[in-house]
């Protein structure tokens, strides 16, 4: 470099600032969105920034529904309104003013689609780099990337066209389509194939006429059901199912759709199979309503596909070869030797997407997952994978100056793990990213440059910013996050004896390794190990899932804003059935969704209005001034309440109401008492569930588990979305559960409740093929005292031993 230009460089670096350096805040003044109270908020720019509070303090409404929100509509906004047209248009934020934003990614815990198709591999682009490989190298070749994707139907089509090239110039040309694709044709690329069992759809001793449908929903006086099989005329009514002839069976069970005029009104009558099939088979099974999914978890069974032996391929398709491997058993090795095979591929003619599948493989393992296979299907990832699953497209990017959110990257993770989490956060800091984290774990709460503590409380008692600062200047706080964050549990003096044993022999499920251990009753027992070690695959897959099995797992629960936890959890079939027997008027009046709803609104209580690809305004209701119901529905009370003030009513004060004077409804107070029991009494009983965080929805579904009937319940990571001083309720709700007689298994990461558990059964010592082994059974204090594991070493480093 000559003189003239370091002198140059040196006069650059050594005059005033810029003026676009002074960028460097991103500012929120007077945000308002959801329980937020005018929260005004500087937060620095290439710094980790992480919000900590309560669960319901309005940490995800500011990071996401504020800050990544807005970032997003913006960014929409570029576009032309005929491309706006076909996008998403949220509305703009409740706030004053937003500046200093960058591009946003996010990356959240919604679980993947469980689409069927769906796998890690078309999750993350793997497996369309893995078909264009074996388009470009296998043997014998088969045809393009599409002949090795089981998401593509194999066709073939001909037929002619007419060319006109003017007078008496008219000629017919034939055209043939073939396009070679790789899904197996019996199961359709799904790898399983269904089987219905006809005794769960009806009970065939009795007549239609005389209810012999057992499906959910399918009563007798419903015509587009019931209705239409006894008025159709291809079937008698009256006769038992069981003595209907051949002809007649055809056509209950499988006849095409076929019209059929029943009272008056043309409907379409099709076979049971096919009608079961389209009701409930094509639909997302976790999506369904609890005794709807029972239904068809009891009415369906799935088994491999015998004609691809679960690939999902075509036999063409396995046949093709690069060395010994075929695609389905590229797909089917986990990731790390996957890439170690990738690895030692030396072909110049694909170079580059060599390159390019070597990176995202070694993203897997870089970020923890290199225990999975790229046929796993993408449903059955924990919260925690998917979100780290997302996070692999991010690792290797070139991008800069972007806002990176991250909603608890810590949930499924073990001790162990999260150490490796901190280092990519901060590495995606490093290359001058902003990092915004909602998290509840100390140890990512200490690596962060700035922290944000809302709070006081949660719901109504939330949304003010308690602390911004420096870790230590949370520590000297007072907050309740400030005093929690250095908690620790203490290891129970006295363990409690079980009652008995329940047996698991022989257990296979995934990588258990002929696991045989004996879980103990009547007592706390946590099941953990490194994320992947085969914890879900013991409890999940070997227990027996009997009717004294209450099982608690992560499938998140869904719902639209006509939702909410009086919905939900059954709490408003006893409140509209008292106000119905108090004022002897229809239970039907007391639901918003039902005869009671303002038939302005349709008991939504706002007015959507649509507005092209500008953001919909939603306006409240003039006729229940956002109320929902009737204006003569308000008339009725029960306690000198109307049902619209009951809603509005949070759990902790309705648990009041509905315990004695003349609002006592025994039913409804046993269902408060369980979202109580949970820390959710300061939400309100009317609040939509779209409104609601991550742990909410799970302490949420955990309640309503909790009125089930079982002697065993198993609880899948509780602890998710807690905050450090709600853990403590936790552990007193599992106390209460055991000493009533309960069981209880908890899959659980927590360090607290390992050290709060009778009994520790540890898996590992690793995940996938180096996991599905118990490294350990035994007391917590003879785990600590073991350090044998990488879970004992941790436990004890976190009690203090």
């Amino acid at each position: 470099m000559s003189t003239a230009r370091k002198a140059s460089r040196t006069d650059v670096q050594s005059s005033a600032r810029h003026v676009a350096d002074s960028h460097d805040m991103i500012r929120v003044h007077g945000a308002r969105e959801n329980n937020l109270k005018d929260v005004s908020i500087e937060l620095p720019k290439r710094r980790l920034t992480v919000f900590t509070g309560v669960s319901g303090s309005g940490k995800s409404s500011l990071v996401f529904d504020t800050i990544a929100a807005e970032s997003q509509r913006l960014i929409n906004e570029t576009y032309s309104a005929f491309v706006q047209g076909f996008m998403p248009t949220p509305a703009r934020p409740e706030v004053d003013v937003l500046d200093g934003l960058t591009t946003v990614i996010t990356v959240d815990q919604q679980r993947m689609g469980a689409d069927p198709r769906s796998t890690v591999g078309t999750a993350t682009d793997a497996n369309a780099m893995l078909r264009i490989l074996f388009s470009r190298l296998g043997e014998p070749h088969i045809g393009p990337p599409g002949a090795y994707s089981f998401n593509v139907a194999s066709v073939e089509a001909s037929g002619g066209f007419r060319v006109d090239r003017g007078a008496d110039r008219t000629r017919t040309e034939k055209v043939t389509f073939r396009r070679t694709g790789g899904m197996c044709t019996r199961c359709e690329g799904r790898g399983t194939v269904s089987d219905i069992d006809l005794t769960q759809l009806y009970d065939d001793t009795k007549s239609i006429a005389e209810g012999a449908f057992t499906i959910p929903g399918w009563k007798s006086d419903n015509v587009w059901t019931v209705g239409i099989y006894a008025e159709s005329g291809f079937l008698d009514p009256d006769k038992p199912i069981r003595r209907f002839t051949k002809k007649e069976m055809q056509d209950f069970l499988y006849r095409e759709p076929t019209k059929v005029k029943v009272n008056g009104v043309n409907l379409t009558y099709e076979g049971l199979i096919p009608k079961i099939q389209k009701s409930f088979l094509s639909k997302d099974k976790e999506a369904m309503q609890p005794h709807i999914r029972a239904f068809v978890e009891r009415a369906v069974t799935f088994t491999t596909c015998p004609d691809c032996d679960g690939t999902r391929l075509t036999e063409a398709a396995r046949s093709s070869r690069i060395g010994k491997l075929s695609i389905a058993d590229a797909c089917a090795m986990e990731i790390r030797d996957l890439a170690e095979w990738v690895r030692d591929l030396d072909e110049p003619s694909v170079a580059p997407l060599l390159t390019a599948l070597r990176q995202t493989l070694d993203s897997f393992v870089e970020i923890g997952l290199g225990y999975l296979s790229l046929n796993r299907s993408s449903g059955s990832l924990s919260g925690g994978e998917a979100q780290r699953v997302k996070m692999i497209r991010h690792l290797g990017s070139s991008l800069t100056d972007v806002t990176y959110v991250f909603d608890e990257p810590t949930v499924g993770l073990h001790p162990h793990d999260i150490q490796r989490m901190n280092k990519l956060l901060l590495r995606l800091r490093d290359k001058g990213n902003t990092v915004l984290v909602v998290e509840h774990k100390p140890e990512t709460i200490a690596i962060a440059d700035h922290v944000v503590d809302l709070g006081p409380g949660a719901g109504a008692g939330g949304g003010t910013v308690c602390f911004e600062g420096s870790v230590e200047g949370l520590r000297a706080a007072g907050t309740i996050t400030g005093r929690h964050l250095d908690d620790r549990a203490v290891l129970k003096k006295t363990v409690r004896e079980p009652t008995g044993t329940l047996a698991i022999r022989g257990a296979t499920a995934n990588n258990l390794r002929d696991v045989d251990v004996d879980i103990p009753l009547g007592v706390l027992t946590v099941v953990t190990g490194v994320a992947g070690s085969g914890k879900s695959s013991l409890v999940h897959g070997s227990i027996p899932a009997d009717e004294g099995v209450v099982s608690v797992d992560q499938t998140p629960i869904r719902g639209s804003r006509r939702s909410n936890p009086a919905t939900y959890t059954g709490l408003l079939d006893p409140i509209r059935k008292a106000f119905a027997k108090a004022n002897g008027v229809k239970p039907a009046l007391f639901s918003a969704n039902s005869e009671g709803a303002c038939p302005t609104c349709n008991g939504a209580g706002v007015i959507y209005t649509d507005l092209a690809m500008m953001a919909g305004v939603a306006t409240p209701c003039e006729e229940c001034e956002g109320k929902r119901f009737q204006a003569s529905v308000l008339e009725y009370r029960l306690g000198g309440r109307d049902i619209s003030e009951v809603l509005a009513m949070p759990v902790t004060e309705a648990l009041e109401f509905f315990a004695d004077g003349e609002a006592r409804t025994p039913a409804a107070h046993r269902i408060l008492g369980r979202l109580a029991d949970v820390g959710l009494g300061y939400l309100t009983l009317g609040q939509p569930l779209t409104t609601l965080s991550g742990g909410e929805r799970q302490r949420l579904k955990l309640a309503t588990h909790m009125g089930d009937k079982g002697g065993v319940y198993v609880l899948d990571e509780p602890t998710t979305g807690l905050h450090l001083a709600d853990v403590e309720q936790l552990l007193g709700l599992l106390d209460r559960l055991v000493d009533s007689g309960k069981t209880v298994i908890v899959i659980e990461h927590h360090q607290a409740v390992m050290a709060h558990a009778d009994w520790i059964v540890d898996l590992g010592p690793g995940a996938g093929h180096d996991g599905g082994r118990i490294v350990f059974e035994g007391t917590p204090a003879d785990l600590v005292a073991d350090r044998s594991t990488l879970t004992g070493e941790h436990l004890a480093a976190y009690v203090g031993a």
